[in-house]
């Protein structure tokens, strides 16, 4: 049996559904996701693209492209943030918030070396991205 799980924006005029399990989740605490979020972090899901589909209000999904690294998707009658494409990484990032039956385990914290909100969970705290998604891999303290 596969879990499926289905969340939507702030007004509810678009659905996002995800089916299996994620291939990570954690924090990032780069610049561009804390203004994005407009938080001081932003927790993740990370998703196969082929995993996640918008089920309903298609028609009302902006984009945001900054980077050819994050292509940020958000529904344009309330803003609603929904889920960031990462075409270069072949992953897609459904904010935890965006869909809440899923249970959040973090399993890493991201752009560590950016943060303004430390966290001691005693979670790998990485300077920017695992080695295996074209960052460094290096640890910084806790």
């Amino acid at each position: 049996m596969t879990d499926k799980h289905t969340g939507s924006c702030f007004c509810g005029a678009v659905e996002v559904e995800v089916t299996g399990k994620p291939e990570a989740m954690g924090y990032c605490h780069c610049r561009s996701c804390r203004s994005w979020s407009a938080g001081p972090v932003n927790a993740f899901t990370l998703w196969k693209p082929e995993n996640v589909r918008v089920s309903k209000g298609a028609e009302f999904v902006g984009k945001f492209m900054k980077t050819p690294v994050s292509d940020r998707k958000y529904c344009t009658k309330c803003g609603g943030h929904l889920m960031t494409d990462h075409p270069p990484l072949g992953l897609v990032d459904v904010y935890a918030a965006t869909i809440p039956t899923v249970d959040f385990v973090p399993g890493v914290h991201v752009n560590y070396s950016e943060t303004v909100l430390a966290m001691k969970d005693g979670l790998p705290k990485l300077k920017d991205f695992p080695a295996e998604l074209g960052g460094s891999g290096i640890a910084v303290p806790e």
